[in-house]
């Protein structure tokens, strides 16, 4: 085991100087860079390297429960996997799922609760001998992508449950039987590919996730990485925005009786086009039209677009979505109808910490990972919207689990092959590994909250550098 970790902990020697340059874009790093070096300061106390040392030592307790949480997998929980993504359900329609995983948790010693935090397919779940902190969290994702031929797991949110489940079981057994203190919590988190509602920032205002002191969750990837520590997400900051144009029917031979709602959403993604040029390159607006009239001869009253306005940070993605209302505005005021903006939910940056990704990174390794990129990403939360690691500290594992791209029907078809196999059982085997050591050894959780709570305080100090980064050009009045 050792041979395997002098990689991973060479590697380490570099984070502390490579946060300097950790954050996603040439702005932030310039704009921050007094608090990328505070936050270098601090990676350079907490020391990773070393406690990635001490965390992968060899420890037969913790290879033991990575060995429960292997054979769950193998015994039950791949089948389980299977089962789920061959029975693809979209966001907040998983009732299938959320009743497999449940019994499966219960069958455990788990006691399952549907309908966390208002939602109907959200569930909290909680091992029966749960026995005070810490209190470990595990999040679990199960829907479907939104496809042209129908829901499809090409992003293999079916397989995060069967792999939450073993690691949970793994590390609540060994809790339980070594008389260790410790509880274990499962979340079961709907439609993590839909902000509308963000389920994540939903649960978490309802305190659903209230006292967790670690959380941990899976997601598939056709490479094996971690983040690097700071602010960021893994899709850019997002706001979802419905624009809903209303105007007055008429017969098409007499078009000019009525006002076009199609006709003011085809100037909106043209208004847009016209605008780009004006926008720092790294923003994406993504847009579809989703109504668009109900007859070729009955000019359309009524005509929608569904937009996710993205950028690394949400400081400038204002200025971005400033520009998309008022190309939504503007389209109105072109054709005569009327405009709705409804910004239906957002996505923003989440904090990560190296005393968490390092020491998940080294155990993906240590357990048989594929595809290893042995440089940080970007600095990314534990999960999408945001909200919930901003509060608590956690980690996304990320094992190679498919050679297709996420999103595709090519990563649908390797759920049920030998690569996605392997690589949800090496992410189970990690989380298991990570989750003991966690439990176990109080001067790590010290760490970890020593660093989280270190990056947090730094927040608001990067945000503030990036409002005075981003000036808008003064425009004068025309003579």
């Amino acid at each position: 085991m050792l041979s395997r970790l002098i990689p991973s902990i060479a590697v380490l020697s570099l984070v502390a100087p490579a946060v300097i340059c950790a954050q996603e874009t040439p702005t932030e790093r310039e704009a921050a860079k007094d608090v990328l070096q505070r936050m270098a300061a601090l990676e350079n106390a907490i020391d990773v390297p070393r406690l990635v040392q001490t965390m992968t030592a060899p420890d037969p307790a913790r290879e033991a429960v990575a060995a429960r949480a292997r054979a769950l997998m193998e015994s039950e929980l791949l089948a389980l996997s299977d089962d789920i993504c061959t029975h693809p359900e979209i966001g907040f329609k998983e009732q299938r799922s959320v009743q497999t995983l449940a019994d499966a948790l219960r069958a455990h010693d788990f006691e399952v609760t549907i309908g966390a935090g208002g939602l109907e397919t959200a569930f909290v779940a909680r091992y029966k001998r749960n026995h005070g902190g810490p209190n470990l969290g595990v999040i679990v994702e199960y829907d479907a992508l939104r496809g042209t031929r129908g829901p499809f797991h090409g992003d293999q949110h079916c397989s995060q449950g069967p792999i939450g489940i073993a690691a949970a079981v793994a590390v609540a057994e060994f809790l339980t039987k070594n008389n260790v203190p410790g509880s274990v919590t499962v979340f079961g988190t709907p439609g993590e590919e839909m902000l509308e509602p963000s389920a994540k920032t939903v649960m978490h205002d309802a305190h659903v996730f209230d006292g967790m002191d670690v959380i941990v969750r899976s997601h598939a990837s056709s490479q094996t990485s971690r983040p690097a520590p700071g602010f960021g997400t893994c899709c850019l900051n997002i706001d979802g925005v419905k624009y809903t144009f209303s105007g007055a029917p008429a017969h098409q031979m007499t078009a000019w009786n009525g006002r076009n709602a199609l006709e003011a959403v085809i100037h909106l993604f043209e208004n847009i086009d016209a605008v780009r040029s004006n926008l720092r390159p790294e923003a994406r607006i993504q847009g579809i039209i989703t109504e668009g009239g109900a007859a070729p001869n009955v000019v359309p009253d009524r005509a929608q677009a569904d937009f996710y306005i993205r950028y690394p940070d949400e400081v400038y993605l204002r200025t971005v979505r400033e520009f998309v209302d008022n190309a939504a505005k503007a389209a109105a005021l072109a054709t005569g109808t009327k405009v709705k903006i409804d910004n239906y939910g957002s996505s923003r940056d989440g904090i990560g910490v190296a005393s968490l990704s390092e020491i998940a990174f080294a155990l993906l390794k240590t357990y048989g990972a594929g595809k290893v990129v042995d440089q940080p990403a970007k600095p990314q939360g534990f999960e999408e919207s945001g909200s919930v690691s901003r509060d608590i500290p956690g980690i996304g594992f990320t094992a190679y689990s498919s050679d297709a791209p996420n999103h595709t029907y090519e990563m649908e078809q390797d759920n049920l092959k030998p690569v996605g196999h392997t690589g949800f059982i090496v992410d189970a085997q990690a989380m298991a590994a990570l989750l003991h050591s966690f439990a176990t050894h109080a001067e790590y959780r010290a760490a970890v909250k020593k660093e989280f709570d270190g990056v947090k305080a730094l927040f608001g100090d990067y945000l503030k550098a990036l409002e005075k980064t981003y000036t808008t050009p003064k425009v004068t009045d025309p003579k």
